[in-house]
């Protein structure tokens, strides 16, 4: 228990731990010794004690809310990504996550997202103000991992919304540079791992079609490619997709988000879906030679959008974590 509490300790001195300055009391205590068994049984990638969820157990423990305390920490006690906030500097979060990950000997998952003209001006819409400074961005980025081991998925629905034309044609060519760019960068972080973005398998329904915007981006010079994040197909219909995709590549390697797909997509909905549940635990142990691991990309519990009642993109929505939770399998 010591190692998570000095951890803890950590990342408040960094001010990335949410709640009272005084010491953990008996439920912090057992919250935290129950994150270090599972971090040590099963993940080789880095818990984060501070998390939203984690915060929430906590809370509701205090008030009394046992049961539901215990579900969320089916969240709370996996390794999820951390995505820092686009047009501030990344560098306190990313720098104090790489080094407590690193006091662990473990790994600190990232996702990059500031591309100029992000989300075709959806939910989640946003993103550097121009190319100069996007460039500045991932430099900080890249600074603050220094030598600590990081595995950063670049850019989610970046070059997806090139294919589907969302994303207007006179700024394909800059963002595709840019990811280039991008890659390069991160990848002079001497134990940094890159996967660039490429939809789902619901999207983008023939694999082909990425091909060359990726490999305009870069995808060579990276570790591979990231499937399925913030998005519910199955695992096996992702790994085929994935698989296909990958001998198109010249047997480029990827990763899958499974943070929510455990009943599978609902129809027609991708913003909140009701009834959805926790999928895969975060392993490198996937069976498949070119599937480098299943991760929880999107962080389970924050909101898609304001639809179904959410909250904004990203903001944390204690009620629909538990309903993933709850619904989970594992």
């Amino acid at each position: 228990m010591s190692r998570l509490i000095h951890t803890l300790a950590a990342l408040a001195a960094l001010g990335l731990t949410a709640g009272c300055a005084s010491a953990p009391g008996t439920d912090e205590a057992a919250a935290v010794a129950s994150q270090k068994a599972r971090a040590e049984a099963a993940s080789d990638f880095w818990i984060d004690p501070a998390s939203s969820a984690a915060t929430q157990m906590q809370m509701w423990q205090r008030d009394g809310r046992t049961k539901d305390a215990e579900l969320l920490g089916r969240i709370a006690e996996e390794p999820i990504a951390l995505w820092p906030a686009g047009e501030t500097d990344p560098g306190p979060t990313v720098r104090a996550a790489t080094a407590a990950a690193s006091g662990e000997g473990r790994t600190a998952l990232f996702v990059a997202y500031d591309i100029p003209h992000r989300d075709c001006g959806q939910h989640s819409a946003g993103g550097a103000a121009d190319a100069d400074a996007y460039r500045a961005w991932i430099g900080k980025f890249a600074d603050a991992l220094g030598s600590g081991k990081a595995l950063v998925v670049l850019e989610p629905d970046a070059v997806s919304h090139i294919v589907d034309g969302c994303t207007p044609a006179e700024y394909h060519q800059e963002r595709e540079r840019l990811l280039g760019e991008a890659i390069v960068r991160l990848k002079q972080q001497p134990h940094t791992k890159v996967y660039l973005d490429a939809g789902n398998p619901s999207w983008i329904r023939e694999p082909h079609k990425l091909v060359g915007p990726l490999k305009r981006a870069g995808v060579e010079r990276a570790d591979g490619f990231a499937l399925n994040v913030s998005n519910f197909q199955s695992d096996a219909r992702t790994k085929a997709y994935g698989l296909d995709l990958s001998r198109a590549l010249g047997g480029k390697h990827f990763v899958v988000d499974t943070s929510r797909n455990g009943n599978g997509p609902l129809e027609g909905a991708w913003c909140n879906p009701p009834g959805r549940a926790l999928g895969t635990r975060p392993t490198t142990r996937t069976g498949e030679k070119s599937l480098d691991a299943y991760l929880w990309i999107k962080r389970p519990g924050e909101s898609d959008g304001t639809c179904e009642g959410g909250p904004d993109a990203g903001q944390w929505w204690p009620e629909y974590a538990l309903e993933l939770a709850r619904n989970s399998k594992a």
